[in-house]
């Protein structure tokens, strides 16, 4: 953040532009220019904040938006990064020489594994298949009647009626 912020004042400079007449156009107050100036990035609520002053700043000075995103981007990278690339690969081809059964995934302590949409879905599908099915064989079962209760009920029928041939 301190070479983005150096390379903004020295084009401000370069520009002549007073730092009390570009915080007056682009309504960022004064002290914000300065910590951006001097790459101070925790001065700022957010990064995003940080980032979109940083941009506009730039595009301001007349400097081209992409370079300063990519810049301020890498920026970005080295500070949230928490897992150096060296590790990364140090750590795969310890997983590779054990033959592990997990997949050559490495990840971050402060990273949560999710669930796909993919894998949750027949699972999902299983459960409301199975509700189904109870629920079919419950119906079923309520409404079947045993046969004692058929021949019964026959004979009930007989009695209170006549038949004739």
């Amino acid at each position: 953040m301190k070479e983005i912020g150096e390379e903004l004042r020295q084009l401000r400079k370069k520009s002549g532009v007073d730092i009390s007449e570009a915080s007056h156009d682009l309504n960022i107050s004064e002290v914000e220019l300065e910590c951006i100036e001097a790459g101070n990035a925790k001065a700022f609520k957010d990064i995003y904040e940080l980032k979109g002053k940083v941009k506009i700043y730039a595009k301001y000075l007349g400097l081209n938006e992409e370079k300063i995103d990519d810049d301020f981007n890498d920026f970005l990278f080295e500070k949230t990064s928490k897992i150096s690339l060296d590790d990364i690969k140090k750590i795969k081809e310890e997983k590779k020489k054990e033959n592990s059964e997990e997949e050559d995934r490495v990840s971050s302590p402060y990273t949560k594994i999710k669930m796909n949409r993919h894998e949750v879905a027949p699972i999902i599908f299983a459960i409301v298949i199975l509700l189904l099915i109870a629920v079919v064989v419950y119906v079923v079962l309520k409404n079947v009647k045993p046969k004692n209760d058929i021949v019964r009920e026959l004979s009930i029928v007989e009695g209170l009626y006549e038949f004739t041939k």
